[in-house]
């Protein structure tokens, strides 16, 4: 358990004495006291992971195109994508990102120059890998630790860099992942997939169907993504791991962003996602791609609103927000039951959701399935300390002596 006030003072705020830009920041001496955790944190954290249900919704249902549409589109689901482009789509993925790069912060913070320590964080990235490969493989292959497992790598190189040169950092990595994207697009050629189609009734016989199917698909699909991810989502992810880990440094994570700040990133995610919106309406699979470009990019500016709203509402209080806090206190174990329950409802039990489910109808699922789960967790942080995964994580993570 983290003590808020004793991180808190060891982590530099935009007030304070800074090093120049081209030095690293040294972490400070390993402290001894358990910290207590940090609310914001753990509240937006909680956000998030309730968040990203409202997009993997639909992969947990067809696991390689997600929803299908009708031909011709019905309008609650047009308007419903739109509302998405702006709010939804990339936005908690980023926000998930850029708080893992905070836990990164704050685990470099404590380490300091204890090598033990430090091959700790290494070993709990590992095992994220490795918990990654069997979500994805056996669960679910819309998974996200095999990359934050991998992105975790890369940005912890960084964490002593100085705000201005994490920022830099994480520009050139961002860039490089949508440049790589940008000619990934050209390559696209998609066979039609809408209610109906041939393709789609292919695609539901496989995720309708028998469990060693789906299990083989979700190996070849995590296996396309160790591919992919070295040469593009490793570098995005990473990229906002880093600005996660600026944020931590300069204290955005106690006190939020100022009027001016927020007001840039309100027009520039509301432009990226305007573009987003039209190209995605494009009948070219190759324009659909790069729509996704404009997607990711403008996702960033609204998970820092996000980011900045919870900050607020919390105010780094265990007494505010607390179902965000206490889904963020389990939110790996959380996140794999997310995925069991999703799987188990649109595949298994359910299936036929698949073929009469709208937008509309995946939307209420979700809200249902929030509900269940800040119910659950506050129900599970009453007897415990920390979720079962994130219990198994610190055992295997821990320094073995010899």
């Amino acid at each position: 358990m983290i003590k808020r006030n004793s991180i808190i003072n060891r982590y530099p705020l935009s007030n304070e004495p800074k090093p120049p830009e081209n030095q690293v920041c040294i972490a400070t001496p390993t402290i001894t006291t358990p910290p207590e955790r940090l609310a914001n944190l753990d509240a937006i954290r909680g956000f998030a992971l309730l968040g990203i249900l409202f997009l993997n919704i639909y992969f947990m249902a067809n696991n390689f195109y997600g929803y299908a549409p009708h031909q011709p589109e019905i309008l609650s689901d047009i308007i419903i994508e739109i509302l998405s482009n702006f709010i939804f789509e990339g936005r908690f993925i980023s926000l998930f990102s850029m708080l893992f790069g905070a836990g990164l912060w704050l685990q470099f913070g404590k380490a300091g120059i204890d090598k033990h320590a430090q091959h700790t964080i290494n070993r709990r990235l590992h095992w994220l890998i490795v918990f990654g490969l069997v979500h994805g493989v056996f669960i679910f292959s819309g998974d996200i630790l095999l990359t934050y497992g991998l992105c975790g790598l890369l940005a912890y190189r960084y964490c002593a860099l100085a705000p201005k040169a994490l920022l830099a950092k994480s520009a050139k990595f961002i860039l490089l992942a949508m440049v790589v994207m940008a000619l990934i697009s050209i390559t696209i050629e998609d066979d039609p997939f809408y209610r109906g189609s041939a393709y789609y009734l292919q695609q539901l016989d496989i995720w309708t169907g028998s469990y060693t199917t789906q299990v083989m698909m979700q190996g070849m699909m995590v296996g396309y993504m160790l591919v992919i991810i070295p040469i593009s989502i490793l570098w995005y992810g990473a990229g906002l791991m880093l600005i996660g880990i600026y944020l931590m440094k300069q204290g955005y994570f106690k006190r939020g962003f100022s009027a001016k700040q927020l007001a840039t990133f309100t027009i520039t995610g509301i432009i990226f996602a305007v573009l987003d919106s039209v190209l995605s309406q494009s009948s070219s699979a190759v324009i659909k791609e790069i729509s996704a470009i404009f997607m990711m990019l403008g996702a960033i500016p609204t998970a820092l609103i996000y980011w900045h709203i919870i900050v607020k509402l919390c105010q780094n209080n265990p007494l505010k927000l607390t179902l965000l806090q206490n889904l963020g206190r389990v939110s790996l174990s959380f996140y794999i039951l997310q995925s069991i329950l999703g799987v188990l409802l649109l595949r298994h039990w359910m299936p036929q959701w698949q073929i009469s489910f709208d937008r509309i109808d995946y939307m209420l699922l979700v809200i249902v399935l929030s509900v269940l789960q800040l119910g659950l967790a506050a129900i599970y942080v009453r007897f415990f300390n920390q979720g079962p995964l994130e219990y198994l994580m610190r055992v295997l993570s821990k320094r073995i002596n010899s």
